[in-house]
Order: C-alpha cells, then sequence, then structure tokens
C-alpha cells in the first residue's frame, strides 16, 4: 500500500496480522532496513494485533527522490499512515534509526502513540560512535552499499550470529543489494542521525509507559546508552538480552519477542 505525506512523497506501508484487532503495532526499521527486516518478528505477534510495516522515505519501496529528511519529518510520515488507516493511536516499536523516530513521535504526538518500545537505542553519539559513523560514511563514499555493508556487519551483529545465522551473511546481503542501491538515499538517511543533537532532554517529555531492549554484546550502541534513554523517560525500563548484538530482530528473536509480548499484555 502507498499513502502520501504532508509534502507529497510516497510512502510504501503494509498491513498485516489480525487486521480486526482492536489493538495496532507500528514497527518502525533500522537503517538499511525495510519492511522485509520484520519477516521473523510478525508471526509472534499476528494473530493478537493488526501490524503496521513501513519505509521510511529513503528506504525499501518508498520514495527517494527528496532533501535530506529529520527525525521530526519522520514522525510525521508514521503520522500520515496512521491517518490513511484511520488508526487513532498504537503501540511503536523502533529498532535503532527507527527507535529515533520513535522517540520523535512519542514526543511530538503523545496522543497517538501508546506504549512505546525502543530496540536498540541511544539518545547521544558518543567519540567512539561517530568513529564508526565516519568508517561507514567512508565507505559508502568510496565502495557504495557493498563496501558499507561488510564494514557494518562487525558492529551490527554479534559473534553468535556469524557462528549460527539465521540467514547466511552472503544471502542477508544479497536480500539487501537491491534496496539500497541508492547511495545518496543512504547519505541522507545517515545525516539525519549525523545531524541531530543531544535529545536526552526531550526525553523527559515522553508519556508513554516504555520499555529499551538492548543486546548484551551491542558494539554500536552498547548498553550504557541504553541506560542513558531509561534514565531520561519517566516510565521506562530496560531490559538487556543477553549474548545478542544490535540487530534485534534478527538475533534471539523469541526472547526479544517475548518481552515485547509481556510488556504489551501489562495492565
Amino acid at each position: 500500500m502507498i499513502c502520501k505525506t504532508k509534502d507529497g512523497l510516497t510512502i510504501y506501508y503494509e498491513v498485516q496480522g489480525n487486521t480486526t484487532a482492536p489493538e495496532t503495532l507500528v514497527f518502525l526499521n533500522g537503517l538499511t532496513q525495510s519492511t522485509l527486516s520484520w519477516l521473523f518478528v510478525v508471526p509472534f505477534f499476528k494473530e493478537k494485533y493488526k501490524i503496521i510495516l513501513m519505509d521510511f522515505i529513503f528506504q525499501g519501496r518508498s520514495d527517494k527522490n527528496s532533501e535530506v529528511r529529520d527525525f521530526n519529518q519522520h514522525a510525521q510520515d508514521v503520522i500520515s499512515v496512521l491517518d490513511v488507516e484511520n488508526i487513532k493511536n498504537a503501540h511503536v516499536i523502533g529498532l535503532s534509526y527507527g527507535s529515533l523516530v520513535a522517540q520523535n513521535l512519542a514526543v511530538m504526538y503523545p496522543e497517538r502513540v501508546n506504549k512505546l518500545l525502543l530496540l536498540s537505542t541511544f539518545a547521544h553519539k558518543t567519540p567512539m560512535f561517530e568513529a564508526i559513523e565516519l568508517s561507514w560514511w567512508r565507505s559508502l563514499e568510496t565502495g557504495g552499499y557493498s563496501l558499507m555493508f561488510d564494514t557494518m556487519m562487525p558492529y551490527v551483529l554479534s559473534d553468535e550470529y556469524f557462528d549460527n545465522p539465521i540467514v547466511p551473511i552472503q544471502a542477508l546481503k544479497a536480500s539487501k543489494d537491491e534496496l539500497n542501491n541508492n547511495v545518496q538515499s543512504i547519505f541522507n538517511l545517515m545525516k539525519a542521525t549525523k545531524d541531530r543533537p543531544d535529545y536526552r532532554n526531550e526525553l523527559k517529555k515522553i508519556k508513554s509507559k516504555t520499555l529499551i531492549i538492548q543486546g548484551e554484546k551491542d558494539l554500536l550502541l552498547p548498553v550504557h546508552l541504553a541506560r542513558e534513554v531509561q534514565k531520561n523517560i519517566p516510565d521506562s525500563k530496560l531490559t538487556v538480552i543477553k549474548h545478542a548484538g544490535h540487530t534485534l530482530n534478527l538475533e534471539h528473536v523469541p526472547a526479544v519477542c517475548k518481552e515485547i509480548l509481556d510488556f504489551l499484555q501489562e495492565q
């Protein structure tokens, strides 16, 4: 399905799961992900919840012909999808890049976010993060997405994943190559993160009950960054998934989904 953003761009989205369910889950992608990235997650929720998957502008099958977009604009695009589907509020689940969109969404539109789930998240950048970010940027400049993918993998997947991958690394790379062949689009997504200011004070405005889930072995966003997020969101808690890396919709999926389900079902 498609919908138009406030500025006339095209967002690709999917509706899955129980379309008559009273509660809706919105899943928001990581940096170079797409709606396909939730393939192993959706089965845990499809019977009880209506599910919205979407590609941000510059991702997947959404429009790539635009200027750089900040996280407030991405959040507004999520609202455009909810409005088209006549969804007043939803539980919002964002991973990494998507978790930043989810943070802005909860700050800007508190009435539209029921429970908030932030996976592999952060609110400020450290010198180490900026060094990794620069290595990805230079890889994209030098060798396109193929080299960037190779540079990213040790930071976003744990050693356990490399030993026992749910999707072999080369198959994973092949599946993402076609969706990430527009180098400028990836630069545009990365620039939004590069330019995002320290968001910790803004997090204090979030009114949604919040669960933060972080991988114990996340090298890109170590647990201490998630603790800073948890410290600044008033009604929040942090769960650490042992032995897991950064890509929590690909690693330790049953454990991650159990934490999400338990949180959603809390009264």
